[in-house]
């Protein structure tokens, strides 16, 4: 009978358990020294060993020729426990066997001594199922347990079990397996089943894990149904993940703020009975992809997607700020914690579409949901309030001509924004005599290498020179506020070093933000410098043409 991988090469010794050598060397040296607990908690995500380790520590422990702290593999006991036949092993289920009766029979069941072994061991997966009532009834015996038994409580969500059964216990934290070694793991599986693993596949098929081995073999049976030969397109069509055109083409429409061609997609999906919940998660992880796109240069290490879908990833997040990008991602993750209470997911998802393309990512769910004309007449006033602070529409007068019983409301007396002060780092450099860095891109590579930190922030920026002064102008409100703490000035000024030589008088740099300004403010010295850069572009696509 056909046997799953994951189960066919489930560790049997600790040296087989994969990334977890800050355990498996305290339990070794544990049972060396016999000083062992009666009681351990394993916490950690799914697939990551936390019962593998529990059941090579049984056996571990009741070996009759233990070497090293680890199972000989070769006594009754240790055949016995491999073929699931061991009387003194018991793995206990907690989400089938969580009331309080189940652990009253275990709790009966402790006091007889092993059949074959020196210790009787309990290994009770996802203990975070047990209900109060049976947590209490455990609650005693593990604190003092007989001398012949010991417990193993293994749980993917710590946070849900007792403070008063995790005092009891020693704990240990698994870690995420690392890339590398699901993929060092997969290849040797491949090699010893007798099929070719690219190693590209492997790295994807360990990305699509998240760092969980089983799920990785599970994945990896899957490919070899599909071909003996396990390359990239294998991998896709194996996972689902081939043929996702429509996540970035709705992504494409939110960053084009396109409403309408975004509801013609979901339209398209749900008339395709693509479920909704999912396609809002798989939009979450793809917009994840655009922020580490944006903010990371040569981030593509903590990216799960094909090499064919970086390019769109690239100009996705070309089209989008940093603050839109996290806003995005604060509104789809509104959307999907409200699946669960809401009648139809379809119009959740189209609500969801609508304030994405409208930029409205600001507003709580609270405030979408809000009904009753009270309310709504009180978010309107409190909207317009904003406007008028932002905008400086409302004078001093005006306020004092309402305390006095005059008009009101929308139709308040509005005065002019003034214009604003002259920029003093313009004072004393025309715009005119500020001219493009041509080799602006290629400093912004070396400025990645030295710090990419920086570099991630300045994509998509423009660099002009006037005098000793070096103009930068980017559309990132967060790098333009953080630009001295970030230290960016010592980086750019070693890097334009580096190209021109020192520069005398010392060079002056200056950062500007073209996010808040407007277009259509022709006189405004940065809309002066943008238009030089973007005639410079143009002429330097003439030439090539």
């Amino acid at each position: 009978m056909y046997q799953a991988l994951y189960r066919k090469w489930r560790p049997k010794t600790f040296d087989d358990v994969v990334s977890q050598p800050h355990i498996t060397t305290t339990l070794k040296n544990q049972i060396v020294g016999n000083k062992t607990a009666h009681a351990y908690l394993f916490t950690g995500s799914r697939g990551t060993g936390k019962t593998t380790c529990a059941r090579i520590f049984a056996k571990a422990v009741n070996c009759e020729d233990p070497r090293d702290g680890m199972p000989c593999l070769e006594c009754r006991i240790c055949r016995a426990a491999d073929n699931g036949s061991l009387p003194d092993l018991i793995e206990i289920d907690a989400a089938s066997n969580a009331s309080v009766n189940d652990m009253r029979e275990l709790r009966e069941g402790v006091m007889f001594t092993p059949e074959m072994c020196r210790y009787k061991i309990y290994i009770i997966d996802e203990v975070h199922m047990l209900s109060t009532e049976a947590f209490n009834a455990l609650l005693k015996t593990m604190e003092e347990p007989p001398p012949h038994v010991k417990f193993i409580l293994a749980t993917t969500e710590i946070h849900k079990v007792p403070a008063t059964i995790i005092s009891r216990c020693q704990h240990f934290d698994f870690n995420r397996i690392k890339t590398e070694d699901i993929v060092a793991r997969l290849t040797y599986i491949a090699g010893q089943e007798g099929f070719v693993l690219h190693e590209d596949a492997a790295e994807l098929i360990a990305r699509l894990s998240d760092g969980g081995m089983r799920d990785a073999l599970s994945l990896l049976d899957q490919c070899v149904a599909f071909s003996e030969e396990i390359d990239l397109e294998t991998v896709s069509s194996a996972s689902g993940i081939a043929g996702r055109d429509y996540l970035f083409d709705i992504l494409d429409r939110i960053a084009e703020k396109d409403a309408a061609g975004a509801l013609r997609v979901i339209n398209k999906l749900y008339s395709m009975s693509k479920d909704l919940k999912v396609l809002a998660g798989e939009l979450l992880e793809q917009m994840r992809n655009v922020m580490i796109t944006s903010t990371i240069d040569n981030g593509r290490d903590l990216i799960t997607c094909l090499p064919e879908e970086f390019a769109r990833l690239d100009s996705i997040a070309g089209k989008m700020t940093l603050s839109e990008i996290l806003g995005c991602i604060n509104v789809l993750q509104e959307c999907s914690d409200r699946f669960a209470r809401s009648t139809s997911k379809r119009i959740e998802l189209e609500m969801c579409m609508i304030r994405l393309c409208s930029g409205s990512y600001g507003k709580s769910a609270a405030v979408v949901q809000t009904q009753g004309s009270d309310s709504t007449v009180l978010l309107n006033r409190i909207a317009q309030l904003e406007n008028a602070v932002k905008n400086a529409s409302y004078t001093a007068a005006g306020a004092s001509q309402n305390a006095a019983g005059g008009q009101s409301g929308p139709a308040q007396q509005a005065v002019k924004k003034p214009p604003a002060p002259p920029d003093p780092d313009f004072k004393k450099i025309d715009p005119k005599d500020i001219v493009p860095m041509a080799n602006w891109e290629d400093m912004l590579r070396q400025i990645s290498e030295k710090d990419p930190s920086i570099s991630g922030f300045m994509k998509r920026s423009k660099a002009f020179k006037g005098g000793n002064t070096l103009f930068i102008v980017v559309d990132n409100d967060f790098f333009f506020s953080k630009f001295k703490e970030l230290n960016a000035t010592e980086v750019i000024k070693e890097v334009y070093e580096l190209n021109f030589g020192p520069s005398d008088p010392p060079l002056r740099i200056v950062a500007k933000s073209a996010k808040n300004v407007s277009p259509e403010d022709k006189d405004n010295p940065i809309n002066q410098l943008l238009e030089k850069a973007k005639k410079m572009e143009m002429d330097v696509v003439i030439k090539k043409k």
